[in-house]
């Protein structure tokens, strides 16, 4: 849809996942992986999307590009903060998360089927998401962000997605109060990539500006 609409649309598998499984994931990995990417294909006008983790590393991508960054979209994701990583804003706290992790052989395990209920989906989309799921590297998930620009400075919407969680964190919150970032919300639930793809797509079309968005 994004590329129909006339935008160059670049899906990164990240360091540790998918088809890159097998390699090493140290400190920052993600986030060299997003700005090398930008860097490497010299892109300008970037809208930088991020998803549940991945907001965590767009966030901080985000701030090292530079004048190449035309908006953040965060979809239903966690939003960096200085020092904090995925784990310690974890619902059951770091401790359980970490030991999730410990008996798992540091990996974070992908969701089963029944996790997925009352998200917006599809058996279908559930099924494609589920087959097509791989762990995640859990150095990646109690790796400490940084941040070069506050996360606040820079041009950004915020995506909620209700059925997942009806309000946005206390983090988020603040930054949509100060008036800076945008507010979207969608009635779905925390795959809006899978349970309302057109609906997503518009919203991005609008942060990049372009017409009939």
């Amino acid at each position: 849809m994004l590329r129909e609409a006339g935008c160059g649309a670049h899906a990164l598998t990240l360091a540790g996942l998918a088809e890159r499984a097998g390699e090493e994931v140290g400190p920052g990995a993600h986030v060299h992986d997003i700005v090398d990417a930008i860097e490497r294909r010299d892109l300008r006008d970037v809208v930088l999307v991020g998803h549940s983790y991945a907001g965590i590393p767009v966030g901080q991508a985000a701030g090292r590009i530079g004048d190449r960054l035309a908006h953040v979209v965060y979809v239903d994701a966690v939003v960096p903060a200085e020092g904090a990583s995925f784990a310690s804003v974890w619902w059951q706290g770091r401790p359980a998360f970490e030991q999730a992790l410990a008996g798992a052989g540091g990996r974070w395990m992908p969701q089963a089927a029944p996790d997925y209920a009352g998200q917006d989906l599809t058996d279908a989309r559930i099924e494609q998401i589920v087959s097509g799921s791989t762990p995640h590297p859990g150095a990646s998930l109690t790796d400490p962000a940084g941040l070069l620009r506050p996360v606040g400075e820079l041009p950004s919407t915020y995506v909620s997605c209700l059925l997942d969680a009806p309000e946005p964190g206390p983090d988020v919150a603040a930054l949509l109060t100060a008036g800076t970032w945008r507010h979207v919300t969608m009635d779905t639930g925390h795959w809006p990539m899978f349970s309302r793809p057109a609906e997503l797509a518009a919203v991005l079309l609008d942060a990049a500006g372009r017409p009939g968005s």
